[in-house]
Order: structure tokens, then sequence, then C-alpha cells
């Protein structure tokens, strides 16, 4: 595994003028919606502590992932008060995974927690005055000088698919318009004065929500649905964010080439993460957005837990070298850092990044 030699500076400014497309930086940026705590373990070289949820062992988490960021260089990383809506029908299996889960968990797609109004009705809702800020607001007061936080909340089309369950979706949007409707109000209610508050915390850096709505050919549903139901809440996230002149970035997943000018002027993202080499390229998607909005990852998984370390090395430089010259790119895995990732694949593309930045 690479020797990590390098030694922290983080400046959440760069940062935010980067993402902002304010002149080069002056070296290269990463970041990365999630990092499973089984690779920060494997690369810090000590067990990760257990995500328990008492108030002590929250704070012990939240030191060891700023530990891991500030020793690998980031200026900032993604935390949250986690607001979840509770789900029953989830889907469990072993991990088989090099370093594993105790399980690996999916979402139903075929049946969700409300399909029907009587569902609707005996549906439990989270209250806002439930949600813990304990470690979040510990974090910030842990954080290095120079670094930052982006805070996030549910995604909008994920709470709806989620709750409602994918199929169950599909066809309500068609036959029970009105209860597709009434559950997105409730996430609203919910949303929205949650990010309003993660906002106001001078040391959040900005909103960054994960919400995926596409897959290998196209989006989960059809584009004018995502414009009637999901992009105006998300543009309400995005003007949060905007009144406190902190960026709004948004992680999903998909193809999404046909919202794409409705999610940069309609919704008014900063920043666009999570990018696949079988549907676009990253260095093709900075070709034709990269004027209007900042381009965060593209290191492909499959890339990162199959490929060689020189093939990665190649890969990081080839992005960097196609994207940096446009202004407004961050280093980063295609999506989310995951424990079946190559711990060394990933050190290789985060080493030569680095590298990038003392000779690019």
């Amino acid at each position: 595994m690479v020797n990590w030699h390098w030694n922290p500076q983080p400046d959440i400014q760069s940062l935010l003028d980067t993402i902002a497309r304010r002149g080069k930086p002056g070296r290269v940026h990463k970041l990365e919606l999630w990092t499973d705590y089984e690779i920060m373990a494997a690369l810090l070289g000590k067990p990760a502590p257990p995500d328990l949820p008492g108030r002590a062992e929250s704070r012990v988490l939240a030191d060891f992932k700023i530990e891991y960021y500030f020793t690998f260089g980031y200026d900032a990383f993604w935390e949250g008060p986690f607001l979840s809506f509770p789900r029953s029908r989830d889907l469990l299996s072993d991990d088989t995974a090099a370093l594993p889960h105790s399980k690996r968990k999916w979402v139903s797609e075929t049946q969700g927690e409300i399909t029907s109004w009587q569902d609707f009705d005996h549906y439990h809702w989270p209250r806002l005055e439930e949600i813990n800020f304990d470690r979040f607001e510990y974090t910030l007061s842990r954080l290095p000088e120079g670094m930052g936080l982006f805070a996030g909340v549910p995604g909008v089309f994920e709470s709806l698919s989620f709750l409602m369950g994918y199929e169950t979706l599909c066809m309500a949007l068609f036959d029970q318009p009105e209860l597709v409707q009434a559950v997105l109000d409730q996430v609203r209610a919910l949303i929205l004065p949650l990010a309003e508050t993660l906002v106001s915390y001078d040391r959040v850096a900005g909103l960054w929500i994960g919400d995926d709505m596409g897959f290998k050919t196209g989006t989960l549903v059809s584009p004018k649905h995502l414009r009637c139901y999901v992009f105006p809440l998300l543009g309400e996230l995005a003007q949060a964010s905007h009144r406190r002149e902190k960026p709004f970035l948004l992680h999903s997943c998909g193809k999404l080439n046909a919202v794409m000018p409705d999610l940069i002027h309609q919704v008014g993202i900063d920043a666009k993460h999570s990018f696949e080499d079988v549907i676009q390229p990253v260095e093709a998607f900075a070709a034709e957005y990269g004027q209007e909005v900042c381009v965060i990852g593209g290191i492909d998984i499959d890339l990162l837990s199959r490929g060689t370390e020189e093939a990665v090395r190649q890969r990081t430089r080839q992005v960097l070298e196609a994207c940096l010259p446009r202004n407004g790119y961050i280093l980063g895995s295609g999506n989310t850092v995951t424990n079946y990732i190559l711990p060394a694949n990933f050190l290789a593309m985060l080493d030569e990044g680095q590298r990038f930045s003392l000779n690019g």
C-alpha cells in the first residue's frame, strides 16, 4: 500500500472557491459524500469504533471521522443529524466484501410503508424535535483549523421512493397523484426546516444532498414527474443554502442528461457528484456542463474495486488533465468509498492527486 506522507493543509475557503469556479485552485481538492468506516479503519490502521446511538460512542465516532479526513488531506466532509423515515421492509443479507459490514441492507423496490391512504394515516412520521444534533454540533466544535463541514438532509426522490416503494410510486404517479403529493408535503415539512437550521451554523460550508434519480440508461421516473414533484423542493433546499451564501451540492446516480438543464437552471445546483464510466465519463460531463457547475469525483468504483494501482493512477491523471483546466473540478470516487473497493487503489488515487498538485 502507498506510504502516506503528505502533511494536511486544509483550506475550506479554497475549496469553496473551486466549487464556485473562482479561478484556478492552487492544488487538487478532493471530496467524498461518504466513506465506509471499514475503509477508514483500513487506511488509518486502527479499528473503527462502533456506530452506537449513545452520546459518548457518537462522539468517539465523530473524532474517528475527523482524524481520517484530516489525515488524508480533505478540506471538508459530509455530516448531519440523521433524520430517518422509519421502514420495516428493508432486505438484509450477509456482506461478502473483504472488509464486510455485519449485514448488507437494501430498500425493497416492490412495496413501501405507504401504499394507500390508510397507510398514510397510520404512518409514524418523525418529528423535528426528536432529531439529535449532539454529534453534529460536537463535530463542528472539533474541526481542525481550516476545515469545514457539508450538511445533508434526506433526498426528495429517495424519500418518496423509499417510503412508497419504487413500484408503488411509479403506479401512484398515475393512479394516486394526490397521495404522492401528500407524502411529499410531509417530507417537505421535515427536511426544509432542517436544512434551514443546518446551514445556519457558521462552520457548515453548504448543503450536500444525496438523491439518486437515475439508472444506467435514464431517469427512474419520467422527467415530467421529476419536474412536477421533486425539483421544486430541491430548489427550495438550494435556495435555503444560497440565502446563507453557501453552495448546494447534488449527488445523484444514473443517466440524468434529460434533466440536467433543469437541475442547473431550475433547481440551482452548484455542483454535481456521482459518475460512472459506462453512463458518461466524468470528463465528458465536464466538457458539457463544466462552465455552469462544479464537477466532483468520477474515478469509477469498478476501477477502484477491480483495477490495479497503476491503472488507478493513470486514470486519475487522465481525469485531472482533462477536468482541472476548466476550473471547478474536485477529485473523488465516482460514487462513495464503499467497503468493497481496494484500499490500496483508493489511496493511490489520493496520492496521485497530491502529486498532481505539485507537478500539474
